[in-house]
């Protein structure tokens, strides 16, 4: 078993030799998707991160458990501990059944994460069908003294835990500031403290998704979820905890507490978090008007893409960055990307083709090294990348017959090839013929550009309409007119 993989620790916030508990075997947890809406990049850079991740435990032999939920109740809007939850609301929006909305958008999550070539998890839970568990996890953190009881609701006492615990070891945080910050949230004048938050939620007449408790009829709080699906599928304490780092400071604090409350451990040995996106260096948001869906970013369908982009190139493009490090979306970067990508596959498809030596120019177990080392430095895929781009180097320099190869260094090649880029990175090919169409579709365009010169427009809207009959689709700008594939 490979014992060269470090990985980066949000707990103690250094990177560690990665240890698992009860090796071969890693439990590996991370918080999915609240499904009442698409679901939206930052959702995706995570869950492809550790795809990543998995494919490299994986591939270094580790049996990995790899469990990631549905959260599909008790996350409500604003994230207060009243009101009403996202479900509901979007329910009574579109005059559905709560789980109808569920459904749709479960499927459409799954949808995106296999066009992104991710592998699923070993098991997807969902908090509606955990409630029971849920409900048990409560009894043992009011038994244990760390939560109360008021009006139907269930508030976990922070103070009390923090008199014994430290509430704050995930984000190192000082928590007299805390409570001098803390909003005044909903549900406040119910709460002991300030930083108390909701096990189980008193459900008022109106609220539609509920179930019966010992408190009476109610809901889940959000964070209860993860503590109750994690320790039934992994143990008290596994392996690994993911997720994004908007989750570190709130959802994973109050997992932890719960978790140390109930079992008294700790839930994780090894926190790790996704950094956030940026569009253009701003913050990739809804309220900034900056935020696309993934199916805005492969048709170009966004007054901020020039064009649409493949899922393997954005997949690539993600991959280009440290999963740590912020990634920021430009019609530029997504460009070398895509060109980038499409280089390094075209390489990859000649490794078949080349034609061996009795001598070798090359050395491809040294290659081969530094991308496990890349990969053994907590996960950095855009080192290993670069090494790739080595490797395409060679592929082509030895088909152009200016470098020797010997059968051995080939078959090396060949499986470094077969290992990082198809099995690890999860890349692959991609049938859109788009290098082949696209001087036949630049002459269509060009002659669209002389209608419009011309102040036909009938012939311009013809074009236009015709070409997206075919597939096509054409965005117009300032400079020039771009397309892509719907």
């Amino acid at each position: 078993m490979n014992n060269n993989l470090v990985v980066y620790n949000t707990l103690t916030r250094k990177k560690e030799v990665f240890e698992p508990i009860n090796a071969p075997f890693v439990g590996m947890y991370v918080c999915g998707p609240t499904v009442y809406g698409d679901v939206h990049l930052g959702n995706c850079r995570t869950f492809i991160s550790f795809d990543l991740i998995y494919r490299y435990l994986v591939h270094l032999k580790y049996k990995v458990r790899y469990v990631r939920n549905i959260t599909d109740a008790g996350h409500l809007e604003g994230d207060h501990d009243e009101g009403d939850d996202k479900f509901s609301k979007k329910a009574r929006l579109e005059k559905l059944e709560p789980m109808e909305i569920v459904q749709r958008y479960t499927i459409g999550f799954h949808d995106v994460l296999r066009i992104f070539n991710t592998i699923p998890p070993n098991i997807e839970p969902t908090a509606t069908g955990h409630i029971a568990e849920q409900i048990e996890m409560v009894k043992e953190i009011i038994d244990n003294g760390f939560a109360y009881k008021i009006n139907g609701s269930v508030y976990f006492d922070v103070e009390k835990y923090s008199k014994e615990y430290n509430y704050t070891i995930l984000t190192n945080r000082n928590i007299d500031d805390l409570i001098a910050n803390s909003r005044d949230l909903g549900g406040q004048d119910e709460k002991k403290g300030r930083l108390d938050f909701a096990l189980w939620i008193k459900a008022k007449p109106e609220h539609i998704m509920r179930w019966p408790s010992p408190w009476g009829w109610g809901f889940p709080g959000w964070h209860i979820e993860c503590s109750a699906m994690s320790s039934k599928y992994l143990g008290d304490t596994f392996d690994i905890h993911g997720g994004g780092m908007d989750l570190a400071a709130t959802h994973h604090t109050n997992e932890i507490a719960q978790s140390q409350a109930c079992h008294h451990t700790e839930p994780a040995k090894y926190w790790l978090h996704t950094n956030m996106l940026t569009v253009n260096g701003t913050r990739m948001s809804k309220s900034a008007g900056n935020g696309f869906l993934p199916a805005e970013l492969f048709t170009g369908n966004h007054h901020l893409l020039k064009r649409g982009f493949s899922p393997m190139t954005v997949r690539f493009f993600m991959l280009q960055a440290h999963y740590r490090s912020t990634l920021d979306f430009s019609n530029e970067a997504l460009e070398a990307s895509d060109k980038g990508f499409r280089r390094l596959m075209n390489a990859c498809a000649l490794v078949e083709k080349l034609q061996t030596s009795d001598h070798s120019d090359v050395d491809i177990a040294k290659l081969s090294r530094r991308c496990y080392d890349a990969m053994n430095d907590d996960f950095n895929s855009p080192v290993a990348i670069a090494e790739l781009f080595e490797a395409a180097r060679v592929i082509n320099s030895i088909h152009d017959g200016k470098t020797c190869i010997d059968q051995a260094n080939l078959s090396l090649l060949s499986t470094l090839i077969h290992d990082f880029v198809y099995d690890i990175l999860g890349l692959k090919e991609e049938t859109i013929q788009t290098d082949e169409m696209g001087p036949l579709v630049d002459f269509i365009i060009n002659l669209r550009l002389q209608a419009r010169a011309d102040k036909d427009y009938a012939t311009s809207d013809k074009i236009r309409n015709g070409l997206f009959d075919l597939g096509i689709q054409l965005k117009d700008n300032k400079e020039s007119t771009s397309w892509s594939k719907v």
